[in-house]
């Protein structure tokens, strides 16, 4: 505060609230104290059956989704996969919230959400199998290509939701980022940004325990990942995110607040990474077993499975008919990815610029002429 501003001084004048404190009261920003939870409360029997049967069914599709793409990896038909199981409710949630013309913009753990957005499976793990660039058409199905540096994509999706708002699109954009990835610097700015444009994008933060071999405490001090969003000056969300129906409540509020022009939400979702970081991780090797069998208590599926089958809105034939459907898109997707694809290697100079760069022309030609003098031979 200046002299100016100061009461009592003989240089004061009124003015308006002084610059350095534009927000005086944080309470409304602040995530609750413990995770939000629908499951096994009585907040459960506000949420939709039609809803909840749906989810479910996405769920175990999910899982199976996970399973399959896993064993793929260990056939050699992906490179490597970054499995989702354990976190299915989060991906499930993040994609079901979407309207058709909202963007997604996940990172390399979300192929799931993905999916669940409604993209083939066999174009969604077409970058993990090293074939053609992203794999899809991000237009065409409002997916951003998924991320395999941390955290960029965060800006990205500020940068789309700002423009859509500038526009007069009715478009909120949904970003996912891993704890590990709130400690990147691309995380901090995008959610600065975010917050003084008021830009109608929300931050899903999946707390799945480890950054690789990292554990959260050794990331931050924060009492929460949720509590970062204050600094910020947007409201802070902590969620269940197992709990499948608490996490499609609160992105659905922070999704339609955005689109009203209330600015972004960072919601933080506590959940765990039931399998290795990839392929090529060694998880005992930084937690112990009983840690991880832990959590199987509080499976996403178990958790919604148990709570519809209570309530008499889930029997042994809806149980039968959601695994059925989920390993008829397995077996699909299996076929599929058991075919091998056919590549042009000059493709790689495809769609990297409008104009081609001296550079880049000047290594097609190199790789041209390689491949010429091959055939040769």
């Amino acid at each position: 505060m200046t002299i100016q501003e100061m009461p009592g001084s003989t240089a004061y004048r009124p003015s308006p609230p002084p610059a350095w404190k534009p927000r005086t009261d944080p309470a409304p920003l602040l995530p609750d104290p413990e995770p939000y939870r629908v499951l096994g409360t009585g907040a459960a029997a506000r949420v939709d059956p039609a809803l909840m049967r749906t989810l479910y069914a996405e769920l175990v599709r999910g899982r199976r989704y996970n399973a399959q793409a896993t064993a793929l990896t260990r056939q050699g038909r992906l490179a490597v996969y970054p499995s989702s199981t354990g976190q299915e409710a989060c991906e499930v949630a993040a994609a079901a919230v979407l309207k058709e013309q909202d963007w997604l913009f996940p990172s390399y753990r979300d192929t799931l959400a993905a999916v669940a957005r409604g993209l083939d499976p066999v174009q969604a793990l077409t970058l993990l199998r090293g074939d053609w660039h992203t794999g899809y058409d991000p237009r065409e199905v409002r997916i951003a290509p998924l991320c395999t540096p941390l955290a960029t994509q965060l800006p990205h999706a500020v940068g789309l939701a700002h423009a859509a708002r500038l526009k007069g699109d009715d478009v909120v954009a949904l970003a996912m980022v891993g704890d590990g990835g709130t400690s990147e610097g691309d995380f901090h700015e995008a959610l600065n940004f975010a917050a003084v444009w008021r830009a109608p994008v929300v931050f899903l933060v999946q707390n799945n325990g480890f950054a690789i071999s990292v554990p959260l405490a050794k990331q931050t001090a924060a009492p929460s990942l949720a509590h970062k969003a204050v600094g910020y000056g947007m409201p802070g969300r902590l969620v269940d995110g197992n709990d499948v129906a608490a996490m499609h409540e609160v992105l659905t509020e922070a999704m339609e607040r955005a689109r009203r022009g209330g600015g972004p939400t960072l919601v933080e979702a506590v959940t765990y990474r039931m399998e290795a970081h990839t392929n090529a991780d060694d998880a005992t090797r930084y937690r112990v077993d009983a840690e991880v069998e832990a959590w199987r208590d509080h499976d996403p599926i178990v958790l919604l499975e148990r709570e519809l089958t209570e309530r008499g809105m889930l029997d042994d034939d809806g149980v039968r008919e959601a695994r059925e459907a989920a390993e008829a898109m397995a077996a699909d997707l299996r076929a599929r990815m058991n075919t091998d694809p056919v590549l042009d290697p000059m493709d790689l100079f495809a769609q990297v610029y409008t104009e081609k760069t001296a550079q880049l022309c000047e290594q097609e030609a190199q790789l041209r002429a390689e491949l010429e003098a091959e055939a040769e031979r």
